[in-house]
C-alpha cells in the first residue's frame, strides 16, 4: 500500500448517455460505423490524470492568471449596451430573493450539451470540423479556483463568433426574454428560466462578473464580459490559453455564493443536473487518496443503466418518466406530465419513442402558430443526437408535445436536407400521430369525470381514480385549441380528433361533454347535432335561437372560441349525424299541422315586410319554427357566415371588405306568428299598408331583432333615432318637439395670474429637461 498525493485529479462523472464500446468512447464523426451494434451506456466514476494537451508555457499561465483575477472590463474592449429586455431580465435576476440558485449550473450544463450536439451533428457530414487532438473530445469540464473564487465551465462544442456573442448574449433579445420577464412578474418562479431560452443569465444569481471565452471554427477567439450593469464588452482574446474550439464561462462568484466552490456540493449538483446529458462531464478538484497500484487495473464497471427510451416500458417507474420529462423539457416545476407514451415501432421502419403531454401550455403556443415551425421532439439516429429542430416528425397542431424519437432506419451520415426527404420519415410521422392521439384518448378514458356510470365504476375500482380525476379537463383547457386546429388541418385523422372534442351544452351543467356523450342523449328521431356559436356561454344561453329547442328538450352545443367558426366549416358530420347551426336556415324540429294555415294567414305581412326591408339585404321574411317568446329573429343562409363569424371577420385588421360582402350571405327575417307584436303588425298592414308609423315600427322591430341575433348595426344612429321617437310617442310628446336652445353668452377672456404663468413656465422647463435626458 502506497500513499499517493494527486494535486489535480479528474473525477469522471460519465453519467447517463455516455456510450462505451468495449472501453472506447464513441465519437460523433463521419467515421462512425452506422451498422455496428451499440452497447447500452453505463455509469462510470474514474480517477485519472490531467488530459493531454492542457499544458501551457509560463507566459500563457501568467496572462491567464491576470485575466482570471480581474473584475473590471478590459480597457481596450469594444463596449455595448444591453437591449432593454435583457437589462430588465438581469435586474430581476440580480435582485431576486429566489432561494434555489443551483439552477445556474443546470442551465450552463444544458447549454454546453447543446453546443456539443451541434458540432457533433456537423461532424456527421464533415469530420474536419472536429479538428484533431483534444478538440475531438466532445466533453464538458468544470474547474474551480478557491483562491480567486472562480468557477469555470468549459465545453468543446461549436463555439461562438464575435457576432454570435453580441447576438446571443446581449443586444438581440430572443422572444423568450420578454415572455420570461412577463412570467416572472406574475409567478416569480425563476426555475422556469430554461424554458424561455434565456438560461445563461441565471449566472448572475451567483456571480457579479462573468467572462465568456469562445472560439468558433470560422472566427478568432474572443472574450465577452459583463458586470450586469447595463453594458458588456467584447475583445479579441490575447490573454487566455487557446481553446481550439468551444466555450469557457468563468463565474467570479459573489461572497454569498462561495458554497459553489465546495467540491462535494458541485459533484452532487453535476450528478443531479446531468443525468440525461449525452456527453462526459469532468470535475477538476484536489484530493488525497490511498490506493494499491496493481500491474493491470480493470476500471470497467458492470453496473450498466440503459437510457429511458431503450428500456422496457414495464420496467420504468412513473417517477423515472417524470424525472426524464423534466430534464428533456427543461421544466423543473413540481407538476408531472399529464400523460406519456413509450413505445417501439417495428416493421419496415423501426424506431423507439417517448412522448409527453406537458402539464401546461407555453405562453406563446398559438401566437405565431402559422409562422413558426417549432418542434419539441428530439431526433436521434442509433442513439446519436441529430436535431431538436426537426419539424417533419409531427404536424403543427401537435407541436405542444415533448419527447424524442430514436430511429434505427434513418441514415446517419447524410445532410439534414437529405434526411428530410427520406421516405421513412412519412412512416415515422404517421405512427407518431397515431400514438399521440391514442395517448390523449387514453387520458380521457382513464378520467372518471369523462366516463359513463359503468365505466366510472370500473375506473374507481382500479384504485387510482382520484389522481386521474379531472386530468382530461385540465388537458382540454391547456391544449383544446390544438385539437380543433387538428380537425381543420388533418383530414386523415379528423374523426379520431373529433372524439377528443369537448364543449359545454344546454344540458351539461357547466361540465365538459363529448360528441359521443351528446349522441347518447339525443332524443328519439333527432337526426342532427345542434350547436350555436357566440362570444360566451352566458350570452348564448339567452339567445332567441334556443327558445323552441329548449322548450322541446333538445340539447344544443355551445361553441364560444373564435376558432370554432372555422372548425365547423370542416367538421360536417360525426357518426352519420349532420351538424346544424341553430342560427342558420335548415333547422328542422318536426312539422306543425298549422304551418300551412299560418303561412297563408301571414302571407300579406311577410310580403309587405320583405318589400319594406329591400334596402337592408333581407332575402326573405318567413314564419319561424324556432321562436317561442321573441317576436322575430334574423337567420343567415346555410353556407353563409353566421352573425358571430361576421363579427370575427370585421375585427380582422387586414380583412377584405369586398370578400366579406360575398361571404356574408343573405339574411332571412323569421317571425313568431303567436307573438302579440307580430299579430298587431299584421292587422295594421292589412288596414293600411302605407301607414308611415307602421313602417317605422316594422323597421325598429327588425333592427332590434338584428342586434338580438348577434349582428352589428350598419347605422347605429338611425336605430337610436327610432328608439327616441318611440319614447316620445310613449310619453305623448309631439314628434315635432325640438331641443330647447341655450342662450348664447360670450365667454370673457381672462388674463392668467402671475402664479399660473410661473407654474406654466416651470412645467415647460421641466418638460424640456426630461426630453434632453431621454435624448
Amino acid at each position: 500500500m502506497r500513499k499517493w498525493t494527486i494535486p489535480s485529479v479528474l473525477f469522471l462523472l460519465c453519467l447517463l448517455f455516455l456510450l462505451p464500446d468495449q472501453g472506447r468512447k464513441i465519437q460523433a464523426n463521419a467515421e462512425v460505423d452506422s451498422d455496428a451494434p451499440v452497447d447500452p451506456p453505463k455509469v462510470e466514476e474514474k480517477i485519472g490524470g490531467v488530459p493531454n494537451g492542457l499544458s501551457t508555457d509560463s507566459d500563457v499561465v501568467k496572462r491567464e492568471a491576470e485575466s482570471m483575477s480581474r473584475r473590471t472590463l478590459r480597457a481596450n474592449a469594444e463596449k455595448f449596451e444591453f437591449q432593454a429586455e435583457v437589462s430588465r431580465l438581469m435586474d430581476i435576476i440580480i435582485n431576486s430573493l429566489y432561494s434555489n440558485k443551483d439552477i445556474f449550473l443546470r442551465e450552463l450544463i444544458s447549454n454546453a450539451s447543446d453546443a456539443l450536439d451541434k458540432i457533433r451533428f456537423l461532424a456527421l457530414t464533415d469530420k474536419e470540423v472536429l479538428g484533431e487532438g483534444d478538440n475531438t473530445k466532445l466533453e464538458i469540464q468544470i474547474k474551480l479556483d478557491k483562491e480567486k473564487k472562480i468557477l469555470s465551465i468549459r465545453d468543446r462544442g461549436i463555439g461562438m463568433t464575435k457576432e454570435d456573442l453580441i447576438k446571443n448574449l446581449g443586444t438581440i433579445a430572443k422572444s423568450g426574454t420578454s415572455a420570461f420577464v412577463e412570467k416572472m412578474q406574475t409567478s416569480g418562479d425563476l426555475n422556469l428560466i430554461g424554458q424561455f431560452g434565456v438560461g445563461f443569465y441565471s449566472v448572475y444569481l451567483v456571480a457579479d462578473y462573468v467572462e465568456v471565452i469562445s472560439k468558433h471554427n470560422d472566427d478568432k477567439q474572443y472574450v465577452w464580459e459583463s458586470k450586469a450593469d447595463g453594458a458588456f464588452a467584447i475583445s479579441e482574446d490575447k490573454w487566455n490559453e487557446p481553446l481550439g474550439r468551444g466555450t469557457e464561462i468563468r463565474l467570479h462568484l459573489r461572497d454569498e455564493a462561495q458554497e459553489y466552490l465546495d467540491e462535494f456540493k458541485l459533484k452532487e449538483l453535476v450528478k443531479k443536473y446531468s443525468e440525461f446529458i449525452n456527453f462526459p462531464i469532468y470535475l477538476w478538484a484536489s484530493k488525497e487518496v490511498d490506493e494499491e497500484v496493481p500491474a493491470d487495473e480493470d476500471e470497467s464497471s458492470d453496473d450498466e443503466e440503459t437510457t429511458i427510451w431503450l428500456r422496457n416500458p414495464k420496467e420504468v417507474s412513473d417517477e423515472e418518466y417524470t424525472k426524464f420529462y423534466h430534464s428533456l423539457a427543461k421544466d423543473f416545476g413540481d407538476e408531472k406530465p399529464l400523460s406519456w407514451s413509450h413505445f417501439t415501432a417495428e416493421g419496415d421502419v423501426e424506431f423507439k419513442a417517448v412522448l409527453f403531454v406537458p402539464p401546461k401550455a407555453p405562453n406563446d403556443l398559438y401566437e405565431s402558430y402559422y409562422n413558426s415551425n417549432k418542434s419539441n421532439l428530439k431526433l436521434y439516429v442509433r442513439r446519436v443526437f441529430i436535431s431538436d429542430e426537426f419539424d417533419e416528425l409531427l404536424p403543427k397542431y401537435l407541436n405542444f408535445l415533448k419527447g424524442l424519437v430514436d430511429s434505427d432506419t434513418l441514415p446517419l451520415n447524410v445532410s439534414r436536407e437529405m434526411l428530410q426527404q427520406h421516405s421513412s420519415l412519412k412512416t415515422i410521422k404517421k405512427k407518431l400521430i397515431r400514438k399521440a392521439l391514442d395517448m390523449i384518448r387514453k387520458l380521457a378514458d382513464e378520467d372518471p369525470d369523462e366516463s359513463n356510470d359503468k365505466d366510472k365504476k370500473d375506473i374507481e375500482e382500479s384504485g387510482d381514480s382520484n389522481e386521474k380525476r379531472g386530468q382530461y379537463a385540465k388537458f382540454w383547457n391547456e391544449f383544446g385549441k390544438s385539437i380543433k386546429l387538428g380537425i381543420i388541418e388533418d383530414a386523415t385523422n379528423r374523426n379520431r380528433l373529433a372524439k377528443l372534442l369537448r364543449f359545454e351544452t344546454t344540458k351539461s351543467d357547466g361540465k365538459l361533454t363529448s360528441l359521443d356523450q351528446y349522441i347518447s342523449r339525443m332524443k328519439s328521431g333527432q337526426k342532427d347535432i345542434f350547436y350555436i356559436t357566440g362570444t360566451s356561454k352566458e350570452q348564448l344561453e339567452k339567445s332567441p335561437f334556443l327558445e323552441r329547442l329548449t322548450k322541446k328538450n333538445y340539447e344544443v352545443i355551445f361553441f364560444t372560441d373564435p376558432v370554432d367558426e372555422y372548425l365547423m366549416q370542416y367538421l360536417m358530420d360525426y357518426e352519420d349525424k349532420k351538424f346544424q347551426n341553430v342560427s342558420k336556415e335548415g333547422l328542422k324540429l318536426g312539422k306543425d299541422p298549422k304551418d300551412k294555415e299560418l303561412k297563408e294567414s301571414f302571407k300579406e305581412l311577410t310580403k309587405w315586410w320583405k318589400g319594406a326591408l329591400a334596402s337592408e339585404n333581407v332575402d326573405d321574411v318567413k314564419i319561424s319554427n324556432r321562436l317561442s317568446d321573441s317576436p322575430c329573429v334574423v337567420v343567415t343562409s346555410k353556407y353563409g357566415w353566421s352573425s358571430n363569424m361576421e363579427r370575427i371577420m370585421q375585427s380582422q385588421t387586414l380583412s377584405d371588405a369586398s370578400k366579406q360582402a360575398y361571404m356574408r350571405g343573405k339574411r332571412v327575417l323569421e317571425i313568431n306568428p303567436r307573438h302579440p307584436i307580430i299579430k298587431e303588425l299584421r292587422e295594421r298592414v292589412v288596414n293600411d299598408p302605407e301607414d308611415e308609423s307602421v313602417k317605422q315600427t316594422a323597421q325598429l322591430v327588425y333592427q332590434t331583432a338584428l342586434m338580438e341575433s348577434g349582428f352589428l348595426l350598419n347605422d347605429p344612429k338611425d336605430f337610436a333615432s327610432r328608439i327616441y321617437s318611440s319614447v316620445k310617442s310613449s310619453l305623448n310628446i309631439s314628434p315635432d318637439a325640438t331641443v330647447e336652445e341655450e342662450d348664447d353668452v360670450e365667454e370673457a377672456e381672462t388674463e392668467p395670474s402671475t402664479k399660473e404663468t410661473e407654474s406654466s413656465s416651470q412645467t415647460e422647463d421641466a418638460h424640456e429637461e426630461d426630453v434632453k435626458d431621454e435624448l
